[in-house]
This record gives C-alpha cells, structure tokens and sequence, in this order.
C-alpha cells in the first residue's frame, strides 16, 4: 500500500515543518505507513532547529496524485496546500486555525483554539499515552516557541506554555537561551530576495469578497529591513497582479518589542487605514503591539471588509 503523506501549508514555517514530522512519528507509533513531507524550503529559524538536532529536512513536494492518502497539519485551507489537494483521500487534520474545510465524507479532524499545532499534537501523545522522545521534544517545543514568539504572542495560552515546560522534562532545554537564538536566526534576511522575502510566510485569504494575501517577516530590527521597501513594493506589485489581488499587506514585525511595520498595497489598502485608524504615509503604517496575523491582523480587517 502507498504510504499516507503528511505536510503542512505552502511557505512553511517551523510549526507546519515540524508537525508533519512529529505527526509522522505518532502515526506510525499507531502502526501507520507515513512520510512526512514540505510544501516548500526551510526558512533560517527552522534550519536553526534541523541543525541543532543534526536531522535532515522531509522530502519536498508540489502536488499529490488523485486518490492519494494525506494527512494536513496546521492548516486546512486548499488554498494553501499542495496542488492537487482538491483529488486526494484527507485522513485527518490536525490544526488550530480558524476552519475553511469541507469534504464529502467523514475524517478524523482535530483543531484547539491554541498558538501552536505542536500543542495539539503533544496533547494527542499524552492521550494514547505514547512516549516522546527528546528529539520529538525539542521539534514540538521549537515549534511552540515560534507560533508564540518565546510566549510574548496573543495567540500563546496556559496549555502552550504547560506544553513547553512538560516537553522539557524530555529536552533538557534552556527555554529562553534556545527560544532567542531560534527566533534571532530567523530574522537574519540578508542573503534572501525580495521575491522570497514576500513569500517566506504569505497566506492567501478571502477577506469579505476581496482576494487578499498577508505576508509576515520577523526581525530585530525594523529600520534595517525598511530599507528595502522600495525594492518589497516592486516585487508585491507584481503578486497583485499576477493573483489578481484586492490587498497585499507585507507586516514586519520585532520579535523583540512586539510591534509591527506593515507595508500596504493594493486598490483596498484603504481598509487597512479604517481597520487601525492609521494613516498609510507612502503605502506604510506603524501598528505597535501587533504581531499576530491569526489574532491582531485578519479578524481586525476582516471586521472592516464585511
């Protein structure tokens, strides 16, 4: 039998890299024949971590045949995974994103309102009293540090940090020493294009009937990566016009003051300003406080298109 593939979305970050594998490990604890696999390359947070655990990326793919077996972490928007998704065989999803899911038959799904997908797979290792090894441990523990910004994000709750803290009886970690040099290697862009800049972590969404798209980079050091705005723009011009988009908001954020530059195009730009009472000066606004695109960004414009 052809094994079940398991990935997460398009422009993965740690969350959906280290899900598909932590998820191929529980499957194949239940007896499974998985491959857990990616929508897309490593960005420098998540080769952080593969370095750290000495382990090689999951096979890349761009599309799945008709019939094929999967299973989808962190995500369950078309959208945004594989092509071909529309034909496979879905076996369940295992997320903790808003649902934009719909299927003709039953399948085991499984979303929490927390910050991370990790969160609710450690959740699923305890259930079926499954062990986890350390480098389980440390995939889940990275992926939590990440969706939650070291736990500084409004997405983070009580069961993300119980999480960490029980993972780490396992990993062993200096939580806060690991978590900073983890998100600190992910804001070094230097070598990556302005294409792959937007594209990093960019998702597609439908915000009322406008096509929209929010990308998000994270940084220490806003000043520095405005410098190339001139050069974002260009490139985000192009995306609009490619998808056909009615918004494109590119949001940088620090990781270490939690705050957000966002660089706004698009013929709806104008919700962005209505959304957080901002006046976009040359296409940019600064929105302090905000980091989350779940919590602080797409319900906040969303409110204003519908």
């Amino acid at each position: 039998m052809e094994k079940t593939l398991i990935f997460g979305h398009k422009s993965p970050d740690t969350d959906t890299i280290t899900s598909a594998i932590v998820m191929a490990d529980f499957e194949k604890k239940l007896g499974n024949d998985v491959e857990a696999c990616r929508l897309g390359n490593l960005n420098k947070e998540t080769k952080y971590v593969f370095d750290y655990l000495k382990i090689n990326a999951p096979r890349l793919i761009e599309k799945v045949e008709e019939g094929q077996n999967v299973i989808l972490v962190d995500h369950n928007e078309f959208k945004q995974s594989v092509d071909g998704i529309e034909n496979a065989n879905i076996l369940k999803v295992i997320d903790h994103h808003t649902m934009d899911f719909k299927t003709s038959y039953q399948l085991f799904y499984h979303s929490e309102p927390v910050g991370c997908t990790a969160t609710v797979l450690y959740k699923l290792y305890k259930q079926n009293g499954f062990e986890i090894d350390k480098n389980i441990a440390i995939l889940m523990i990275s992926a939590i540090i990440s969706d939650t910004l070291l736990f500084k994000s409004p997405t983070c709750t009580d069961d993300d940090v119980k999480a960490v803290e029980e993972l780490n009886k396992i990993a062993g970690l200096d939580i806060n020493s690991y978590g900073t040099s983890m998100l600190k290697a992910g804001t070094d862009f230097s070598d990556v294009s302005e294409t792959d800049l937007i594209n990093l972590d960019a998702k597609e969404f439908m915000i009322g009937d406008i096509k929209t798209v929010v990308a998000q980079v994270s940084t220490v050091d806003i000043d520095e990566m405005m410098k190339r705005k001139d050069k974002i723009e260009d490139e985000i011009k192009k995306v609009i016009e490619d998808k056909k988009l009615g918004l494109f908001l590119f949001a940088i954020t620090d990781i270490m003051n939690s705050n957000s530059q966002v660089i706004v195009l698009g013929e709806n730009s104008n919700i962005v300003s209505l959304a957080y009472n901002v006046k976009l000066e040359n296409n940019t606004a600064f929105l302090p406080g905000v980091v989350s695109r779940k919590k602080q960004i797409i319900p906040i414009i969303s409110k204003v298109a519908n």
